[in-house]
């Protein structure tokens, strides 16, 4: 392929903002994504969209990513229809993963549908699957891919397209024969095929963090592939250990329960210990930046963990790597760890200092088991270990969320300050997730659900504040009370980490106005809303306050900064490597 020629691809993979258009809307969107990469837009795609990219390329196929958040983000004047206009391709893919973008997902397929009337649309991801019959009743949605893995069902769907295309095939007998699929036949009526593509080995789906290098120069567009906003500065990049969970957290869509459930997994997948190791290097040839290993590799068991960090104390990854745990390793854990990362941090969430809510919500250890753990990490070099605390679990009262705090500090005393500890606490916002525990029996557990349908969320993510956003309340806190404990929480939790040094006095100072100044914006929206009852002069009193809203609505609880892991050495990439990749592949498809 010429670098002056475009190459055509043969499909698209649309991330849309959370909101479409969120450049226009006054929205306090709060802490929603203080404590992840991404923006309260969600610009940052799911890891699916890399691993299908790879896939279909495999197979012969052109995939191109376009992040519209990102391009956005970047560029408030960036013209969406200008740019979706001129495109060409067979199918365009939407990603509706986690459900905050369920708004803007659909408004772009509108938008899609409307300049190319006869590509189809296809939507996968997490609550695609959940609500895949009224998603597909929505114009603008064509297919839905349900399940886990998509890959397959992907290249069939495209494959079906193809043949289609060139006549001689029936569309309707070949769609009926994609597994996973939902749609729509020629006559309009919904078709619903069998969940039936449940891979029990994933290794085949490689990240495709090289492919994505060579797409730059494949189609000429590197803002559009970036993964989130800050990606460039802080090029973090995560590896999948399994699809599936033995967790069962009760508000996360992505538990046992909801595997078991929505996606029809009776069995995790595991990537093998060589594959999951083999990805980890392959985005050590190009990044400098953190790797972050999501999964718990302790989920498949002790041999598996040992065999992952036997195969990285061969030949040690230099960057740093992130742990994540559901439950405290084993007391030798770190040790073996430190033999085989010469930079790894953990990362926990404990949802809270009370042991029976943990319980309650799905996690059984004590406090004293995670805090042998989190001393022996630090006693073993790690340069990092994070712990992360939820308001908005069953059975949690305000008081509740007072003596989690407390309970921060005793940790912080406990190890005399040492900041290598990261400690965290938001909110559990702005959804409750459709298929968990607590969503599908919500009396149960003590929530109470206000959105059930796709297009009550979808409704509610335009509402002039997180808290009118949020689609549960429980039997022990009203909507008002978490939000009211969010910020009392930052505000304490901050004076804590000043207090042991763990944060300087400069950003001490720095995050308690910005909560502040949050909080002050969200008594002036509610102020507006109870007010108004003409939505539009609602609409124009909140536009007065986009710029305040912006400002309360990114690194509230904490500055987005703390989250960081190093990068490896001055650059964030290595250039020559990540050249030659870009251009290794630059004459095929």
């Amino acid at each position: 392929m010429s670098l002056l020629r475009r190459a055509e691809p043969d499909v698209i993979l649309l991330h849309a903002p959370s909101v479409y258009d969120f450049r226009k809307e006054a929205i306090v969107y709060g802490p929603v994504s203080d404590l992840i990469p991404s923006t309260p837009v969600f610009e940052m795609y799911p890891i699916g969209f890399s691993t299908m990219a790879a896939y279909l390329t495999a197979q012969g196929k052109k995939v191109r990513i376009i992040n519209l958040a990102v391009r956005m983000l970047q560029d408030p004047a960036f013209d969406v229809e200008a740019f979706l206009a001129p495109l060409q391709t067979k199918l365009f893919g939407i990603d509706l993963h986690w459900l905050p973008h369920c708004h803007g997902a659909v408004e772009i397929a509108k938008i899609v549908k409307r300049l190319h009337p006869s590509t189809p649309i296809v939507f996968g991801g997490f609550s695609s699957t959940f609500y895949h019959e009224e998603l597909i009743s929505y114009p603008g949605v064509d297919f839905v891919i349900r399940g886990d893995s998509a890959e397959k069902p992907l290249l069939l769907l495209l494959e079906a397209i193809e043949a289609t295309a060139v006549g001689g095939s029936d569309r309707d007998e070949l769609l009926v024969q994609v597994p996973n699929l939902t749609w729509k036949s020629s006559a309009g009526e919904v078709r619903v095929n069998p969940l039936e593509y449940v891979p029990l080995t994933i290794d085949e789906f490689e990240h495709g963090y090289e492919e994505m290098a060579r797409s730059v120069v494949k189609f000429r567009d590197l803002a559009s592939v970036t993964p989130f906003l800050d990606w460039m500065g802080y090029p973090i990049m995560p590896v999948m250990v399994v699809r599936g969970c033995n967790c069962q957290c009760v508000f996360c869509g992505g538990s046992n329960f909801a595997f078991k459930g929505t996606m029809q997994r009776g069995v995790n997948a595991y990537r093998s210990p060589e594959a999951l190791v083999q990805d980890m290097r392959s985005i050590a040839r190009i990044s400098r930046g953190p790797i972050f290993v999501i999964g718990d590799i302790y989920q498949p068991g002790t041999r598996y963990a040992e065999e992952v960090l036997a195969l990285l104390e061969r030949a040690p990854v230099r960057n740093t790597v992130i742990l994540e745990f559901f439950f405290p390793p084993p007391a030798d854990f770190s040790q073996k760890v430190a033999r085989a990362l010469p930079h790894h941090s953990y990362e926990m969430s404990m949802e809270t200092h009370d042991p029976a809510i943990r319980a309650k919500v799905g996690k059984g250890y004590s406090n004293e088991e995670l805090e042998e753990s989190v001393e022996t990490a630090l006693r073993y070099h790690a340069e990092r270990f994070d712990l992360y605390y939820i308001i908005g679990l069953p059975h949690q009262t305000p008081e509740s969320v007072e003596a989690t705090i407390e309970y921060c500090d005793y940790l912080y005393g406990r190890l005399k300050g040492d900041p290598r500890l990261r400690l965290f606490i938001s909110p559990l916002a702005p959804f409750l997730d459709p298929g968990s525990l607590g969503f599908m029996h919500p009396e149960k557990l003590g929530y109470r659900l206000i959105c059930r349908s796709l297009e009550d969320h979808r409704q509610a993510l335009l509402q002039p504040s997180w808290k009118y956003t949020m689609n549960y309340e429980t039997d022990w806190m009203t909507r008002d009370q978490m939000v009211d404990s969010t910020y009392q929480a930052a505000l304490k939790l901050n004076r804590i980490k000043l207090k042991w040094g763990v944060i300087s006095e400069s950003e001490a100072a720095t995050t308690e106005a910005r909560i502040l100044r949050a909080v002050e914006v969200m008594k002036k929206v509610d102020e507006i809303v109870q007010d108004n009852a003409d939505l539009e002069e609602r609409r124009r009193r909140l536009l007065v306050l986009k710029e305040e809203a912006d400002g309360a609505s990114i690194s509230t609880v904490c500055d987005k900064t703390e989250l960081e892991w190093r990068a490896r050495g001055l650059l964030k990439f290595h250039p020559w490597r990540l050249l030659r990749t870009a251009l290794g592949s630059g004459n095929k498809n």
